[in-house]
């Protein structure tokens, strides 16, 4: 007798039909959005996408041109937000940065390129305890 195929719990969705994770990722991506335009920045670009991937967050000020790549967890169950930027993930990020700069580069002109990460932590993104780490190393 053939074995019944077995499937994945679906994940839950939202009325647009998104998975929760989306949502809660969205949502971060919004947060972090707001955190630089808080700060002087101006956001040029998001879910800026490319064959080699996506960059959540684009903004500048005056003087630099900041790829930010955000993560949103709702607790640190799976480990803290930036144990996710692994060398692997800071070197496709310098790659898209680039690709991104390339692309635009009116909108770089004189201006430092540079890769921040926001972490979120927390079940609701708009109140989640917010990190900013500042300039990430590149491998």
């Amino acid at each position: 007798m053939p074995h019944p195929r077995v499937r994945a719990p679906a994940l839950a969705r939202d009325d647009a039909g998104m998975a929760d994770k989306d949502v809660l990722g969205r949502a971060g991506e919004d947060r972090a959005a707001r955190y630089f335009e808080a700060r002087g920045f101006t956001v040029l670009a998001r879910n800026w996408r490319c064959r080699d991937g996506e960059i959540d967050l684009v903004a500048a000020d005056r003087s630099t041109v900041v790829v930010v790549e955000v993560k949103t967890r709702r607790d640190e169950g799976f480990g803290h937000p930036f144990e996710a930027l692994d060398a692997r993930k800071r070197g496709r990020l310098w790659r898209l940065s680039i690709a991104w700069a390339s692309a635009h580069r009116e909108l770089v002109q004189g201006r430092r390129l540079r890769i921040d990460a926001i972490g979120l932590i927390g079940p609701d993104p708009g109140t989640a305890r917010l990190e900013h780490l500042v300039d990430v190393e590149v491998p």
